[in-house]
């Protein structure tokens, strides 16, 4: 088990902290429920804390966010496996057409040293718009693995006072 230290105002953002929070929250959600198949046929609407944070395209039951929660977990510490087949293909064709044409249009106005800050700035943006959403997916998937052990407990009769 993974020890965790205490968090400094400026750490608590912190993209390290946030996995480190989720990797926790995971860790005894799987410490608590001994018995997973216990939450088989459980519907997420019962629970409006998990319920609020699943997409439209979501389906399934406490058990599939367990063994999503645990898999995402997995990806975290041991990075991921492989793409979905055809995932990748669409998002180069897409970054690609993009890129080409936002070239195009520019090349003939800048400079290539003009072009080149221009990528670092977009860079830049760029990694700080994906490290803002990963911080915010983070969270939301810490509260689910919370709110699904807050669930079990309650399903088992365990711990409901008072949480």
């Amino acid at each position: 088990m993974m020890m965790q230290l205490p968090e400094t105002p400026k750490q608590k953002n912190s993209l390290f902290n946030a996995m480190n929070r989720f990797i926790g929250a995971v860790n005894n959600m799987d410490q608590t429920i001994m018995v997973p198949s216990l939450l088989r046929d459980v519907p997420l609407d019962e629970d409006k804390e998990v319920a609020s944070l699943k997409s439209d395209m979501d389906e399934g039951d406490m058990y599939s966010y367990y063994q999503l929660l645990k898999s995402i977990r997995t990806d975290i510490e041991w990075g991921v496996r492989c793409a979905a087949p055809g995932l990748d293909e669409g998002r180069t064709r897409s970054s690609s057409s993009v890129s080409t044409s936002s070239t195009a249009s520019s090349s003939s106005s800048l400079s290539s040293e003009e072009e080149e800050e221009e990528d670092d700035e977009d860079l830049e943006k760029q990694f700080q718009f994906h490290l803002t959403g990963l911080q915010g997916v983070l969270s939301k998937l810490t509260q689910q693995a919370n709110s699904l052990t807050k669930r079990y407990k309650q399903e088992i009769g365990i711990g409901g006072w008072g949480q």
